[in-house]
């Protein structure tokens, strides 16, 4: 496996009076394509900054492959960074963009030629070699800085929000080729961005950070699948939150009555108490929706009727937003798997059953870890 591990431990940064990064701590694995995910203002990038080598922090050791790299600047790191305005040279070409370090190394020009012409094919623009910048497209521009960072062979890759200058389709489509290149090269990519989908469409594991602080670190799965609290799960895709109190414990499965459900049943392997405060999550793609009463003989399935308040066709699915009769307000979404010629079944204000398995919800807030 190329690449490095790097880890950070008991990383604090202080900005005046701002904490920009309280103790945080993590553990990079060799060839991982590790997400640093969070809002504006989380911290992601100050810590990027601070593997790179272009911050210091007040407190903590980052090491790279055991090595306390603190104190040494960026071109000592091994590491290369990526960053959101591309950075490149206006006058010089494409090809002396990316050859610009190993000049600067001396290195002999049959050796530049021959390097800077496999990773201008490895970002495929060997056909735009002679190009001035300002002749470039942003996605093209953003392969041009990913060529220069990687010619240098370093064995992390930091990316800091490289995609967010491009327009959606552009930007889907160069995280595919972001990811391919990942494959293809097989060293350690620590990525920052603010858009879920894309830390979930390419990470090996990722880290959710708010207001300085490691909220989660997991695979998309867990990420997505078993947030670690609130802000985990409504910041990671959409959800719907509701709040209660344990009132029995029956093996996996525990009973809460909630102030805008009634009793509904949520399975957990985490320890809770009857009493217990706690909040619970379930995915709009996981509640279903339909005229017709539900089976009552599924186990651990919870249902209530309400009014559809707006349905929003999308093509590929349906989002309805729907008030139960008890005053809960559902997103529900209805993946459209086969053809129909008249449309959607279900219209605003239809009276309609809405129905989720407790296997499908998920407690994250109020028990014990």
């Amino acid at each position: 496996m190329k690449g490095s591990d790097v880890s950070v431990q008991g990383i604090e940064k202080n900005f005046g009076d701002f904490r920009a990064l309280k103790q945080v701590s993590m553990e990079i694995k060799k060839g991982e394509f590790f997400s640093l995910l969070g809002p504006s203002g989380c911290g992601k990038t100050t810590l990027l900054r601070i593997i790179a080598g272009f911050e210091a922090p007040d407190h903590g050791i980052v090491t790279i492959d055991g090595k306390n790299v603190l104190g040494l600047p960026p071109n000592q790191r091994h590491s290369n960074t990526v960053f959101q305005n591309y950075a490149l040279f206006p006058h010089l070409t494409v090809f002396e963009n990316v050859a610009f370090s190993l000049r600067l190394k001396k290195a002999k020009p049959e050796f530049i030629r021959s390097r800077v012409n496999d990773y201008l094919q490895l970002v495929q623009l060997g056909d735009h070699a002679h190009k001035k910048p300002n002749m470039l497209s942003g996605g093209q521009k953003q392969r041009v800085a990913i060529a220069r960072a990687l010619i240098n062979e370093p064995s992390v890759l930091l990316l800091d929000e490289p995609l967010s200058a491009l327009d959606a389709k552009l930007r889907q489509h160069m995280l595919i080729e972001l990811d391919k290149i990942h494959d293809i090269i097989g060293i350690t990519f620590i990525y920052v961005t603010h858009d879920q989908s894309e830390a979930l469409s390419v990470s090996d594991r990722i880290a959710v950070m708010n207001q300085g602080d490691v909220l989660q670190i997991g695979s998309p799965h867990e990420i997505y699948e078993k947030p670690a609290d609130i802000f985990v799960s409504q910041f990671i895709g959409e959800t719907n939150l509701f709040h209660g109190v344990v009132r029995g414990i029956d093996g996996q499965f525990i009973s809460i009555l909630s102030p805008e459900l009634g009793s509904v049943v949520v399975e957990t392997d985490q320890k809770v108490e009857v009493d217990a405060r706690v909040a619970f999550t379930v995915r709009p793609e996981k509640v279903r929706i339909s005229k017709e009463k539900p089976d009552e003989g599924i186990v651990a399935l919870n249902s209530c009727q309400g009014v559809v308040d707006e349905p929003i066709y999308t093509g590929f699915q349906s989002k309805f937003y729907v008030r139960s009769q008890s005053g809960a307000n559902f997103k529900i979404f209805k993946q459209h798997s086969t053809y129909s010629e008249k449309g959607p079944d279900i219209h605003w204000k239809d009276a309609v059953w809405i129905s989720w398995s407790g296997y499908d919800a998920f407690i994250v807030e109020g028990h014990s870890r």
